[in-house]
């Protein structure tokens, strides 16, 4: 079993903070927008809109955090990429996890040009 497959204590523990961080830094935006949202809307059908804007924000939250240790790396560089995620909050997981994060972050990109 190789080092992605596995992890330690204190790779669970990093990777926890980790996740909740970017979980609080995604919540905190959809908060914001959504409050922007609310404020600018003057008619009735502008407050349906903001509904639907937080239903679509809860289902891309939920997809996209996802805590199962096989899913996390690469749940890891979607968050980097989404700019939730500060990459140094994994500083402490293997070397291993770590260029599999950037290995898919690398690949996710590239098919983005």
């Amino acid at each position: 079993m190789d080092s992605r497959e596995s992890w330690s204590a204190s790779e669970k523990k990093i990777a926890r903070h980790a996740f909740d961080a970017a979980l609080e830094v995604a919540l905190a935006r959809t908060m914001a927008e959504f409050k922007s949202k609310a404020n600018a809307a003057t008619l009735p059908a502008e407050m349906w809109e903001v509904e639907d804007y937080l239903n679509e924000q809860r289902r891309k939250i939920d997809r996209m955090f996802d805590y199962r240790y096989s899913q996390l790396l690469f749940v890891f560089a979607q968050l980097i990429r989404a700019g939730y995620l500060d990459e140094g909050l994994l500083a402490g997981l293997s070397q291993d996890k770590r260029d599999a994060i950037r290995r898919d972050i690398a690949f996710a990109e590239s098919r983005q040009r």
